[in-house]
C-alpha cells in the first residue's frame, strides 16, 4: 500500500473529503459509488463496478431476471437449457 501523505479529519456526521487530486487520479466523479472493505484495521475504498453474479467479470454486463450477468455466463446458461 502506498501512502499519499494526505490526512483528513472526520466531521460530526462521519464524513471525510477526498482531495480533488486523489479523485482525479482515481477517476472519481461526483455521484460515483464506492465499495467499502475492511482488512484488519484498514478501511479500503474502491470504485464500485457492478459485476457478474456468477464469475465476477465486470465486462459486457447484461441484466437477466434483475441480476447482473456477463455475456459468457448468460451463454453458458442458455446452452445448459435450465
Amino acid at each position: 500500500m502506498k501512502s499519499t501523505g494526505i490526512v483528513r479529519k472526520i466531521d460530526e456526521l462521519g464524513r471525510i473529503v477526498l482531495p480533488i487530486e486523489l479523485r482525479n487520479s482515481m477517476d472519481l466523479s461526483p455521484k460515483d459509488t464506492l465499495e467499502i472493505f475492511v482488512d484488519d484495521e484498514k478501511i479500503i475504498l474502491k470504485k464500485y463496478q457492478p459485476a457478474c453474479i456468477f464469475c465476477g467479470n465486470a465486462d459486457n454486463i447484461k441484466f437477466f431476471c434483475d441480476k447482473r450477468i456477463c455475456e459468457d455466463c448468460l451463454k453458458q446458461l442458455k446452452e445448459k437449457d435450465i
